[in-house]
């Protein structure tokens, strides 16, 4: 009998001691330091998990025909405008943009540039929240042009998910 208990109080210590090395575990962003992105990015278990809804632009450029581009701004103001939203969607959980693990872009294909997604206008505006001095934590991400969204002159809809240890 009391080696079934000294077994059951080293099994005790030994599991209380994985539980904190796995809490202690941090999340690991992959990929090359040069990229904008990262390519693979693995969270722990026991981190919360927060999903941010797609966000469309928020503000108002031009209170004019809401059917032109111009309503909303172009792509890189749209950009800084929803990435602004999901900050605050974030803030409001306690979380930050260096939370934020996977990120998916979707544009619309811009008129002013023949109807193609105007890329170097999305990522001027991502990269003054990620992979920065401030903060430098780069989520995984999938960037794709899409026909509309959900008003006319909208060009940019992002959703992420975030990881933060728990509180």
């Amino acid at each position: 009998m009391k080696r079934l208990i000294l077994a059951a109080a080293a099994l005790t210590s030994m599991l209380a001691i994985g539980a904190g090395a796995a809490n202690a575990a941090e999340i690991v962003r992959g990929g090359a330091p040069t990229s904008p992105i990262a390519s693979v990015v693995t969270v722990p278990a026991g981190y919360d998990t927060i999903y941010v809804s797609g966000m469309t632009p928020p503000m108002v450029v031009d209170k004019g025909d809401p059917a032109l581009t111009a309503t909303f701004g172009d792509t890189k103001t749209q950009t800084m405008g929803v990435l602004g939203r999901i900050e605050e969607a974030l803030k409001s959980q306690g979380a930050t943009m260096g939370d934020v693990v996977m990120m998916r872009v979707l544009l619309v294909g811009d008129p002013a540039k023949g109807g193609k997604m105007d890329f170097p206008g999305m990522m001027e505006a991502y990269k003054t929240f990620f992979g920065t001095a401030t903060q430098p934590n780069k989520p995984s991400r999938i960037t794709s042009q899409v026909s509309s969204l959900v008003a006319p002159g909208m060009l940019v809809e992002i959703e992420v998910q975030a990881a933060r240890k728990p509180k």
